[in-house]
């Protein structure tokens, strides 16, 4: 944890500095890494289509080890009920619940409809395999935690395996650590050693068995399971593509330039149509030590100061500037692809999709079979991109078509996006743009850069070619019903504030964005290769009473939201939205909400559940077909310490009790299921 927290002061409302700090190394008090200010949306939007915007949107457990597996079930949680929401309706259909109001933000409670109940499936520290030592943060022990759930998860997915649907798999980002809250003060240089490997081994990825009663039941994970896997900080990875082996991405430690210990920082991801998961490796410049006058260090916001984590104390590979790891900060930032059915599989990262902050990716097949994987770069003023691979997708659950698909993002065409203002005679969209070619066939489409280099220094390409400057593409997600893709941009606060940056404009409409707001994208022809798109703005986040707000044209109430991040559909393809900073801006805490994407109640927002304390509502999954809702509850009580937490989630106690000898009680991000009471 660093001695300073450089956003202390500066963030919006409640929003804490301790998280700008770990999770994006305090991106927001340093420069914008991107110096390019071409082109401005200015310079290609009509002054027809910025007055119809200024219309629209108006003014700017622990557990023994056992001969098998054993089937841990966590303490029930009973629900605190949200409050109902003034003026709604209970939500009918398929999925039915009455709306909550949101929930203040200093309520330290998972809070659900009323008729709803949440059980932790798993939480930080739970052991997975049979040898898994008991959790116990008092004794930080890297060993351990490479054998128990991590910290922090962020994308999440429940992949149902049996046709009865009672066996899945969850499978799990661990995005970064707060070694404040995570373990006790140290005395001695040794101690401190320990407690940094450890918090290592709590980042990555996690693979766990689940099992249930029967559908409509909540799920519990399997401890001792054959498919059950941790992957951290130091796990072996294959990193392929065209740029594996180039002298980009070779180290001491490498000189072949195909190996790499790790993965971290993931944030958000996806599952592919061929039953691997995606992961995408974001804020990795806060691990690193580097020369800032090293090539596209400085457009990474790579830095020569000690890290976030400091794990240069223990591992000379995050110090850049040694000799031998100046490359070292390259092999990281790409998609990685996870096997969660092969636990002896190796990981791979994918040089073909380029390189820089990814959120995630989320995969589509169009109609001919085309696969395409949309990506944001989640930094202010940076991008949206597609990758389109070269070879088609197969169907069938052959051995030759699993093969085949497990190769499709190794190889294929990158793109980067420009928005512009043309406008349909008939209004029917907003805007029109284009995906501006970095790679294709193989070659290079960036005057002056060979193909490693713009698949390494990605941004850089980007720039070049005039791409637009988006507020923060955080998760982007195509319908695979209709094929539109939703485009999540979290916020921006220094559109149209900082000198020399650029204003607002159609696809960003407002300045100093600290709400957000969500693009709706149509490709042309539906087709995931081509190099035309339609957009319109689906949402411009807030509270329905702040000037600017939009709801897709829906004139009634709303939920009051703010920083939308990942987003998921339902099986009526109505989009669930989850939040990252509603604290900031709207002093309520981070939530899960609903949207309808077409007919009479399209854009007609309600929230449906509210995290405790300081936490953020991360990787929305919805089965609601079986009733069930899940989310990864990140960094409860963040601003707590050793000493003085801030929050017991999930852990809570009867008023009054006292915690057992012996027993801590603290915040443990967990993956959370919400079912309808029976």
């Amino acid at each position: 944890m660093p001695d300073l927290l450089p956003m202390l002061g500066r963030t919006h409302g409640n929003r804490s500095a301790v998280t700008c700090a770990l999770k994006c190394d305090s991106a927001c008090a340093r420069p914008v890494p991107n110096l390019s200010t071409e082109p401005t949306f200015a310079a290609v939007a009509s002054q027809a289509l910025v007055s119809r915007r200024a219309v629209l949107v108006g003014g700017a457990v622990a557990a023994a080890a056992v001969a098998g597996p054993q089937l841990l079930g966590l303490p029930e949680a009973a629900a605190v009920e949200g409050r109902p929401a003034p003026g709604e309706r209970a939500v009918r259909g398929g999925f039915s619940f009455t709306p909550i109001a949101a929930v203040s933000d200093d309520v330290d409670a998972m809070t659900v409809p009323r008729g709803f109940s949440w059980h932790p499936i798993i939480r930080w520290g739970d052991p997975l395999f049979h040898d898994s030592p008991r959790f116990d943060p008092t004794q930080p022990d890297a060993d351990a935690a490479e054998r128990q759930f991590g910290y922090n998860n962020d994308y999440t997915d429940v992949i149902v395996t049996d046709r009865r649907g009672r066996k899945a798999l969850l499978c799990c980002n661990h995005e970064y650590t707060n070694r404040q809250i995570m373990f006790p003060p140290t005395t001695t240089p040794e101690a401190e050693a320990d407690v940094l490997r450890a918090l290592m081994a709590a980042h990555g990825f996690s693979v766990v068995e689940l099992e249930r009663r029967g559908t409509r039941r909540p799920w519990r994970y399997v401890q001792g399971a054959r498919l059950n896997r941790r992957i951290t900080a130091t796990t072996p990875f294959l990193l392929d593509g065209p740029a594996a082996g180039s002298a980009l991405v070779q180290t001491a430690a490498d000189p072949t330039g195909t190996r790499v210990h790790g993965t971290l920082g993931n944030c958000s991801g996806g599952t592919t149509p061929w039953g691997t998961v995606l992961s995408g490796e974001e804020n990795f410049n806060g691990y690193f030590v580097a020369d800032p006058a090293a090539p596209g260090s400085a457009r990474y916001g790579l830095t020569d100061k000690p890290s976030s984590y400091g794990w240069e104390q223990v591992d000379d590979r995050f110090d850049a500037t040694k000799a031998g790891y100046a490359n070292e900060p390259h092999r990281f930032g790409w998609i990685v692809e996870i096997d969660p059915t092969d636990p002896r599989s190796t990981p791979r990262k994918h040089t073909a999709m380029g390189r820089f902050k990814h959120e995630g990716a989320n995969v589509r097949v169009d109609d001919e079979g085309t696969v395409v994987a949309y990506m944001g770069d989640d930094e202010r003023f940076d991008y949206l991109y597609k990758f389109v691979a070269s070879k088609k997708f197969r169907s069938g659950k052959s051995a030759a078509a699993r093969r085949h698909n497990l190769g499709l993002l190794s190889e294929g065409d990158l793109y980067v996006a420009r928005f512009t203002g043309e406008q349909r005679p008939d209004n029917a969209n907003l805007g029109t743009g284009r995906w501006l070619p970095l790679v294709r066939d193989g070659r290079s489409q960036v005057e002056g850069m060979s193909v490693e280099e713009v698949l390494v220094l990605t941004r850089l390409a980007a720039d070049k070619v005039g791409a637009t400057p988006m507020d923060r593409c955080e998760d982007v997600e195509p319908s695979l019903k209709t094929g539109k893709v939703y485009v999540v941009c979290t916020n921006n606060t220094d559109r149209g504030v900082k000198a020399g940056k650029p204003g607002p404009d159609a696809a960003n409409p407002r300045a100093a964005n600290k709400n957000g707001h969500i693009i709706e994208l149509t490709e042309a022809g539906g087709r995931g290769d081509a190099e035309t798109f339609e957009w319109d703005l689906f949402m411009v986040c807030g509270d329905e009473g702040q000037a600017g707000t939009y709801f897709a044209g829906w004139e009634g109430p709303v939920a009051p939201i703010s920083c939308p991040d990942n987003i998921a559909f339902d099986s009526r393809d109505n989009l669930w939205i989850s939040t990252d900073g509603q604290p900031g801006s709207i002093a309520k805490n981070d939530g899960l909400f609903r949207v309808p994407l077409a007919g009479r109640e399209r854009g007609h927002l309600v929230q449906f559940l509210a995290v405790p304390v300081e936490a953020e509502t991360c990787g929305p999954v919805i089965h609601d077909q079986d009733g069930s809702v899940f989310v990864a509850v990140q960094h409860p009580g963040e601003d707590g310490t050793w000493a003085e937490q801030n929050s017991f989630f999930p852990d809570y106690v009867s008023a009054g009790e006292r915690p057992r000898r012996g027993e801590w009680r603290g915040p443990r991000p967990s993956v959370v299921q919400v079912v309808a009471d029976r």
